[in-house]
């Protein structure tokens, strides 16, 4: 099991009918969707989401995404999604966890990896912008 990040953010999804296919499990591809909802939400708790961040000036794509799954969601399941803040000094590193909500079962689990581009002159930093970092530093317990 991967260690917990330093700053964690939860959110909860019950999952929707347009999200499965005919077997009533969610479609593989929707799951991309949950880790942005939580992605989001731990952004929001650093205080610095995406319009704080194209404010300061940059954008921040996803340059990697691993999921692995291991038991489908299914249609009407009350899931839980954790986004860990594993990395941000010189890159944007999030780890996942879905689990059942009310069993606690492992459903899937994953990683993102986002890198700081200048939205001006569109070149990728090697470094996390000095903004983020601080918001990183302030949230930290």
């Amino acid at each position: 099991m991967r260690s917990a990040g330093v700053i964690q953010a939860e959110v909860e999804i019950l999952v929707p009918f347009f999200d499965v296919d005919m077997m009533e499990v969610v479609w593989h591809g929707h799951y991309v969707k949950y880790l942005e909802v939580a992605r989001c939400a731990l952004l929001d708790k650093l205080d610095h989401n995406y319009s704080q961040m194209r404010d300061a000036g940059y954008a921040w794509p996803i340059i990697d995404l691993q999921l692995r799954y291991i038991r489908g969601a299914r249609f009407g399941q009350k899931i839980v999604v954790r986004a860990d803040l594993v990395e941000w000094e010189n890159r944007l590193k999030i780890n996942y966890l879905i689990t059942d909500a009310a069993t606690g079962e492992r459903l899937t689990r994953g990683s993102s990896v986002q890198v700081a581009v200048e939205i001006a002159t569109r070149e990728m930093l090697l470094a996390s912008p000095k903004v983020f970092v601080e918001a990183v530093e302030r949230a930290l317990p």
